[in-house]
């Protein structure tokens, strides 16, 4: 009992250190969720939060390999709706032979629950969402110390949410799917077996939002961005591209797609050295099959006074808008950034950064960016983490910052 004891007071103070000490709502929420993922060493968990105009609730933040983002239930449906309808905490031990059970949204994104804890977060007024873990990554089912402490984590989450404000408007949050992977698996040779960088990717990127890609080196970030780029195949899964099948694209689908749908924005530059800015931006603008004009291009990203200079006339931050403009100018869908601010100093990344968000906000373009930079994140719609080959966690941010409020 006394090591039972310590270990929740332990857990108690990692989360409050979260909760507390954090200044952004999303970040505290996300960290907390994180900590008692962690703590109870679950295969996921999720942050709900319910929409009082609509009466539904939405998923703030998840961790597990399924994307749930663009789902939400309506109250009193199922596990989650019903643990908020009823400001009542739902214990599971086995979710396939408990008659309580009616199935839960990870069900629905391939997860199977087998045991979960779904709590209410109740702000001593009214319930305004919940907190469910799903699935012991040992296979034990939870017990009442488990949901003791899952309770005090959304008491201090709902004290949280109070203190700091929450103002969310979810109107609108069901976006259009343009881009899905489904079970991505990627494996390269390696000596006499194979190496799996990809174990299973499941994301859906939406119409006309920032989303960042952050995990350590290694955990596959570039790799999935080539696939989705058209760079790459899978070597299983599915990838759909604006509801078709795209895994095994034609050579004529390959070209139309790279040279009219995605744009792409490296770290390193690529600029023909032998061209001028605007000489650089024209030789995509030729291959093109509806371009917008050259120099229209070079003004959206600040620089159509050097359409003559050639690259070695311009800064690292100049060239890399040059660049920019160069994936713009096709006129694409979406744009995948690697790394772009990463050779960049702090003023020169942020003139790159206000560039990309005028790119979403004016253009209705969807730029997927991955970066080590977790301060950039602060300006997504949407931050995934990869860990390992398999999204590990997906976070809305309920207000994003602008580039001009981030420091790093």
């Amino acid at each position: 009992m006394e090591n039972n004891n310590i270990r929740s007071n332990q857990a108690i103070y990692r989360i409050m250190e979260q909760l507390l000490e954090v200044d952004r709502l999303e970040d505290a929420l996300s960290g907390a969720l994180t900590a008692i993922v962690d703590i109870l060493d679950s295969e996921a968990g999720a942050i709900w939060m319910l929409d009082p105009k609509t009466d539904r609730l939405h998923p703030v933040f998840h961790i597990g390999p399924a994307d749930i983002t663009n789902v939400s239930v309506e109250n009193g449906v199922g596990t989650e709706g019903l643990v908020t309808k009823t400001g009542k905490p739902i214990m599971l031990t086995d979710c396939e032979g408990d008659p309580r059970f009616s199935g839960t949204l990870f069900d629905d994104q391939g997860l199977k629950a087998k045991s979960l804890i779904c709590v209410p977060l109740n702000n001593m007024r009214e319930v305004i969402g919940c907190v469910e873990i799903i699935n012991k990554k040992d296979g034990r089912s939870y017990d009442a110390s488990e949901l003791d402490l899952c309770e005090k984590m959304a008491s201090l989450a709902a004290i949280t949410i109070d203190e700091k404000g929450l103002s969310t408007d979810f109107e609108g949050e069901q976006k259009r799917v343009i881009i899905k992977l489904e079970n991505i698996i990627k494996e390269f040779p390696s000596g006499e077996g194979v190496s799996r960088v990809l174990k299973g990717i499941n994301l859906e990127i939406y119409e006309n939002e920032f989303v960042v890609v952050l995990g350590e080196s290694g955990c596959g970030k570039s790799t999935m961005m080539n696939i989705i780029g058209g760079m790459d195949f899978p070597t299983d899964g599915k990838l759909t591209i604006e509801g078709k099948d795209f895994s095994r694209p034609t050579d004529a689908e390959l070209t139309e797609y790279r040279r009219n749908y995605v744009g792409f924005v490296f770290q390193s530059y690529n600029l023909m050295p032998n061209l001028t800015a605007l000489e650089n931006i024209d030789f995509i603008a030729e291959i093109s099959k509806d371009p917008m004009k050259s120099e229209d291009a070079l003004q959206k990203v600040g620089l159509l006074d050097k359409g003559g200079n050639f690259p070695a006339q311009m800064s690292g931050g100049q060239q890399q808008r040059v660049s920019i403009a160069r994936a713009l100018v096709k006129q694409p869908r979406v744009i995948l950034a690697d790394e772009p601010t990463a050779a960049l100093d702090f003023q020169t990344g942020q003139e790159v950064l206000r560039v990309f968000e005028d790119i979403v906000k004016t253009n209705g373009t969807t730029v997927l960016m991955i970066t080590h930079n977790a301060e950039i994140a602060k300006m997504a719609n949407r931050v995934i983490k990869l860990r390992g080959g398999r999204v590990s966690s997906i976070k809305t941010n309920m207000h994003p910052l602008t580039a001009d409020e981030i420091s790093w």
